[in-house]
């Protein structure tokens, strides 16, 4: 084997990586993050819950991404240790899947339909129309199964260069004793980790072996240790994520790496007193693509099996490792914004959108609590919309942060425009809990002043707020939902507000001139009505963003002009839908 194998043998190492990368980006990009939503929709039923994680895992070929996701369900405070240790269990089964598939490698026969069926027969025909969707179609989505193709057709290709290169390998005296060496199973299992632990992909790492079992020289008395050595190396990247994260996801972390090191002791324990009172006969024979991946998936099942009855001595296992502090923990919707779901954008967005539903909630209510603050103060309200509008900034700070990190990623037009909206109305939703605090002094005022209004501005002062209040709970409602025809709706009330904030002066001044009012109360009135209107056009930059969001650009100026310059028969319609509803005394 001269050096332009051995260069030919990492060049088909990469491709092969590199492969697997990107079909697992490709798998997880057409998912939509909808595989990693169906894992949070977590059940109490251990077997649903391993079947759901071998079943996520499978389509988006890696069980590290999946133990990952789930230390960062654990860490956000959505799911318990105890609904975890399913899904992590079930992510060893579901990786075997990618050993079946790199078996395909060992078919032989000389059959049309085995010829087919060989990866070198269909390889270039899945990259030429991977390539072609790439480069010629539009969609999203056509483009997202190009590159699953595309990444198939070059892990394969790597694979088959990778072992014919590597068959060579059976002619080295070195190659083999060194595989005889792994016989012992402590150092085939210790090989099989650190292999796995470097590559962080026991996938790739299963590849590997099943090119090197091509060679022929690598016998299933080498290849058992290895292989649930595999496993053991695997849990690196669950235990890195849960560094820095909270003592529950570092507990999700530590049963994903009891959970195989225990599997592991149990299965060679027995196999090899098995072995020593019956004597396999295969033990010796040569290796193939086809027994590994049969080997592969006949620990994770066995071992899945016999500890899933003891699921919760795992975590009580993880919880005796680290034990709970003094201080509970803090939990809010913050934790949703967990820097491990950026490797999957889809997901990570989503988990942004519920965080800025949870901001817009948050803005609402504040806003909602200084209006009952202006008619009735009480202290212990008014500290409550201070602390809300406090995390309402904390909000805006890491959503931002956040979503800055996840527009640097490959994003699809639909993610991109999503991403796109909440920066857009990040802004508008913490103004909003701003002018809930302008409000809060103004009823601080109007209280410490011993000022009230006659019942004719009450009157007046109910009907706008009853409009501020359905604005917002229109745009609230139409964000959440990115319901367009809702925001529609917005406008037209926007509209109406700004009409009712210049009758309420008008008749303020008239009553003023007769005598029935004060240019104190005056001034109250005027700030309050004056945060009110800034409430509603802060309601109408979130709808017209919505509305826009399919746009190449917010342009919500022209939009506007256009929306009241031309003929719209529906914003005509629904402003005098409003007009008539809110109309003064």
């Amino acid at each position: 084997m001269d050096i332009f194998s051995v260069l030919t043998a990492v060049g088909g190492l990469a491709l092969f990586l590199y492969g697997m990368h990107i079909l697992g980006d490709g798998l997880a990009k057409m998912s939509g993050g909808k595989l990693e939503a169906i894992l949070e929709k977590f059940t109490s039923n251990p077997i649903k819950a391993v079947l759901l994680g071998a079943g996520v895992t499978a389509v988006i070929q890696s069980s590290s991404a999946t133990t990952v996701m789930v230390v960062g369900f654990v860490n956000s405070g959505m799911m318990t240790l105890t609904q975890a240790v399913g899904i992590i269990m079930g992510a060893n089964i579901g990786t075997t899947a990618t050993s079946w598939i790199l078996s395909l490698t060992s078919i032989d026969g000389d059959g049309i339909i085995m010829q087919m069926l060989k990866p070198t027969s269909f390889s270039p025909v899945l990259a030429l129309i991977g390539v072609s969707m790439l480069l010629f179609s539009k969609s999203d989505r056509k483009k997202d199964i190009g590159t699953i193709l595309a990444g198939f057709a070059i892990l394969m290709t790597g694979m088959d260069t990778m072992s014919s290169e590597l068959k060579q390998l059976a002619d080295i005296p070195e190659f083999r004793e060194l595989f005889l060496m792994f016989k012992n199973p402590v150092l085939g299992v210790i090989a099989g980790a650190i292999l796995t632990a470097v590559i962080q992909s026991s996938s790739a790492s299963v590849g590997i072996l099943q090119a090197l079992c091509l060679t022929g020289s690598v016998s299933y008395a080498s290849t058992i240790p290895i292989i649930t050595g595999q496993n053991i190396g695997t849990c690196v990247t669950a235990l890195l994520s849960g560094v820095g994260a909270s003592k529950n996801a570092k507990r999700a972390a530590l049963i994903h790496f009891y959970f195989n090191i225990i599997g592991t002791i149990l299965f060679m324990s027995v196999f090899y007193l098995l072995n020593a009172a019956v004597g396999f006969s295969f033990m010796d024979k040569p290796a193939n693509a086809a027994g590994i991946a049969v080997i592969h998936s006949l620990f994770n099942i066995t071992v899945t099996l016999v500890l899933i009855p003891f699921r919760n001595g795992l975590v009580r296992l993880a919880t005796l490792t680290l034990r709970d502090d003094e201080e509970a923990e803090e939990s809010n919707g913050l934790k949703l914004l967990d820097e491990r779901f950026l490797e999957k954008p889809s997901f990570a967005i989503a988990q942004a959108k519920k965080a800025a539903v949870n901001m817009a909630h948050v803005a609402v209510d504040a806003l909602e609590l200084s209006i009952q603050l202006f008619d009735s103060y009480e202290k212990n309200k008014a500290k409550r919309i201070l602390e809300m509008e406090d995390l309402v900034d904390h909000y805006e700070d890491e959503l931002g942060t956040y979503l800055m990190k996840i527009s640097n990623a490959d994003l699809s037009n639909r993610d991109s425009q999503t991403v796109s909206l909440m920066l857009h109305c990040i802004g508008d939703f913490e103004r909003i809990s701003d002018h809930a605090c302008n409000i809060l002094e103004t009823a601080k005022d109007k209280k410490e002043k011993k000022s009230d209004f006659s019942d004719k501005a009450k009157e007046e002062l109910a009907v706008y707020e009853a409009a501020i209040r359905e604005i917002l709970k229109i745009t609230c409602t139409a964000f959440e939902t990115e319901d367009v025809s809702l925001a529609t709706r917005v406008e037209p009330l926007e509209e109406v507000i700004d009409t009712l904030n210049d009758e309420i002066k008008k008749k303020h001044i008239k009553r003023l001139r007769k005598g029935k009012c004060t240019i104190e109360h005056g001034f109250i009135l005027s700030d309050l009505t004056t945060n009110f209107e800034r409430v509603a056009d802060h309601c109408s930059n979130i709808a017209v963003s919505l509305i826009q969001t399919g746009e190449d650009g917010f342009e919500a100026h022209e939009y506007l002009d256009k929306l009241k310059e031309e003929d719209h028969p529906e914003f005509t319609a629904k402003y005098k839908e409003y007009r008539k509803k809110y109309r003064l005394p």
